[in-house]
């Protein structure tokens, strides 16, 4: 089962965020195998540390719960909140295989909230070479839609919130983000 997790971060967070670096890391290191994507966003200056998107293949809801809150940076008090949903890789494949590499191009973190009929359950049409990872945010059980998360490359904000349908979610939220772990 595949799962989204984003931390975000509680503000003025960064001080302990630095402390805790390699402990971040050497936890994430567990989950190398298991890890599809993940890496930090940042704000509209690209400068400010937002959060940290992680996306995972865990065997159930129980073992995604253990992996977001026993993460060292939310034990520390660092994150002010935790969105967690399974998700479905539409794309069948990890950050790290994304033909357009590490560097190059802005990326972009899109969350679109669900409101409604699912929508935008398949990979947009013409769009697949700029889609870094690409999904439906689902229930525990993935019976029920309740968004989408997409990381992607554009060449601003607005490029990579049209991936989404506009109009058909409570909102959308697009964070500046890029490749993450170990460099």
């Amino acid at each position: 089962m595949e799962f989204f997790c984003y931390h975000r971060d509680r503000p003025g967070s960064l001080p302990l965020r630095e402390e805790l670096l390699e402990a971040h890391w050497s936890y994430m290191d567990r989950y190398a195998k298991e890890l599809i994507a993940r890496g930090p966003t940042f704000g509209e200056d690209g400068e400010t540390l937002l959060g940290s998107v992680h996306i995972v293949d865990l065997p159930d809801p129980a073992a995604a719960r253990a992996f977001a809150f026993d993460e060292p940076n939310y034990q520390a008090g660092a994150y002010r909140d935790v969105l967690l949903r399974r998700w479905r890789n539409v794309l069948g494949r990890t950050m790290w295989d994304f033909p357009g590499g590490r560097t190059g191009g802005d990326r972009y973190l899109v969350i679109g909230l669900g409101a409604g009929e699912a929508v935008d359950l398949d990979v947009p049409s013409g769009r697949q070479d700029e889609l870094i990872a690409y999904g439906p945010l689902l229930s525990d059980d993935g019976a029920a839609w309740l968004g989408t998360a997409a990381l992607v490359r554009a060449p601003d904000a607005d490029a990579a919130r049209a991936v989404l349908t506009a109009g058909r979610y409570a909102d959308i939220e697009v964070y500046a983000w890029e490749f993450g772990g170990r460099r």
